[in-house]
């Protein structure tokens, strides 16, 4: 599936990727897309089964959820990204012959300029039922106005949503693998016209989000995101301590 949504030069980078793959740059990012997009994952199916039946995906980009996951045919799924990036996704999904598994509405909006909710109540999400709702990979590339500024987006949902998010940590408290990690990767975001804007604490991101009706239930490392028997392994894939994901559910009122 990845395969067919990618274009000619992002195919040709698989057998680079696979000849370099003990580079740290290239060894993090797998780790770090793998591991945080399995804890995202297994949430849902956990929120399933209290009855929560709607899953939007903010910052979605090629996020593949909705097209391969058995999951994806027990819930209604919204992704949500700029009109650009989603057109384009749209385009590859169909040269590609690539259906969801079920019912998918895609919500175009930028995160900066429009109240979340809002928008998606105009295409169809209900507001008066919970959700769940994965944000992953885009908060450190937003300033922290921008970022309380999404969360404030999402403070109306109602008592029992629950948000899986990441972000990144402020040098003082990653380990030598998350300052080697993002002593290569910040320059080559910020080369490449997204820059790193924004990093938190586990403190102040728990204050952020209780500051917009959520209550934080965890905090997740990379090493905890996964059975811990995946990381008895001897190549480049190794936990760093740069990032972490929150788990937060909206209060009652």
């Amino acid at each position: 599936m990845a395969l067919g949504l990618l274009d000619e030069q992002g195919a040709a980078m698989i057998p680079y990727h696979r000849a370099s793959g003990s580079h740290p740059v290239l060894a993090g990012t797998r780790a770090v897309v793998a591991t945080r997009s399995r804890f995202a994952e297994d949430r849902p199916a956990m929120a399933v089964e209290q009855g929560i039946d709607q899953y939007v995906i903010l910052g979605a980009g090629l996020d593949s959820f909705a097209y391969r996951s058995e999951l994806g045919s027990l819930v209604r799924v919204f992704e949500v990204d700029a009109p650009a990036t989603q057109q384009w996704k749209r385009e590859k999904l169909s040269a590609a012959g690539i259906d969801p598994v079920g019912d998918l509405t895609f919500v175009s909006l930028d995160l900066r300029d429009e109240p979340i909710v809002d928008r998606l109540g105009a295409a169809g999400f209900s507001t008066a039922r919970p959700a769940f709702v994965s944000w992953l990979g885009v908060s450190f590339y937003l300033d922290a106005d921008s970022v309380a500024a999404a969360l404030a987006g999402l403070s109306s949902m109602v008592p029992g949503s629950e948000l899986v998010m990441d972000y990144v940590l402020p040098p003082e408290l990653r380990d030598e693998g998350g300052q080697t990690y993002s002593g290569f990767a910040m320059p080559v975001a910020e080369s490449s016209g997204e820059p790193w804007k924004s990093a938190f604490t586990p403190a102040a991101m728990e204050r952020l989000l209780s500051e917009n009706g959520f209550e934080a239930v965890e905090h997740v490392g990379q090493r905890d995101c996964i059975e811990p028997s995946l990381w008895q392994r001897s190549d480049a894939l190794q936990p760093i301590g740069l990032w972490m994901a929150a788990r937060a559910v909206r209060r009652g009122a």
